[in-house]
């Protein structure tokens, strides 16, 4: 457990800049609500890793977006449509986010972006949403938030999870990177993963027995 109230008082000076605002506080709180309900007594290493990515996958906003962080889908396949032709996306070999024969688009979405149909058919099963016949709900913060704490915690994305990078007696900030993108920005992601941590471990509630 943590003092709330002192944890957002630490990282609104980092990683935030200073200042948060009600979407931020209320995304934050949704991500650690679902961290102590899904994995309560965890490392809180893997909370401050889950806090990084969604930092930095939603562009601070702690509130599910889609990718290229478009209004809606239409836009966001049109912007993607664009870099593609421009070879810009050349790491892919076809265009996952135009929409299929059902009319559904499998780009990113939610606090970690979540992509290709097949990963959306693995998020149903782990959340029981079924995310394939509505995959917008990826949209919702709620849903989001079960996805990023739940596929970080069993390596659903890339088949890296969080128990890989941190244990007893290893600490990899940089590498658990490749639990969501390879080594994309990764050291970005772990200096803000760094400084969540400090955050949380500073306003740690700390339990005692009694009797």
């Amino acid at each position: 457990m943590f003092d709330r109230q002192r944890f957002f008082t630490t990282i609104r000076m980092a990683p935030f800049p200073g200042r948060m605002s009600a979407q931020q506080v209320q995304g934050t709180e949704l991500v650690l609500d679902e961290f102590e309900e899904r994995a309560p007594g965890g490392d809180v290493r893997h909370l401050a890793y889950m806090l990084a990515t969604a930092f930095h996958e939603t562009a601070a906003t702690m509130q599910p977006v889609r990718e290229t962080l478009a209004a809606s889908d239409e836009a966001a396949i049109r912007i993607l449509d664009r870099a593609y032709a421009a070879g810009r996306l050349g790491q892919f070999r076809t265009p996952y986010w135009r929409r299929d024969a059902d009319g559904k688009s499998w780009l990113g979405r939610g606090l970690v972006q979540l992509t290709h149909k097949r990963n959306y058919e693995a998020m149903s099963a782990v959340t029981g949403i079924d995310l394939v016949e509505r995959p917008e709900r990826a949209m919702e913060p709620q849903v989001s938030a079960i996805i990023l704490v739940e596929g970080m915690l069993r390596g659903s994305f890339t088949g890296r999870r969080l128990s890989q990078h941190f244990s007893p007696s290893r600490a990899d900030w940089e590498g658990a990177r490749a639990i969501i993108n390879g080594n994309d920005r990764a050291a970005l992601l772990a200096g803000y993963g760094r400084a969540f941590h400090t955050a949380l471990m500073a306003n740690r509630i700390e339990q005692h027995a009694v009797g």
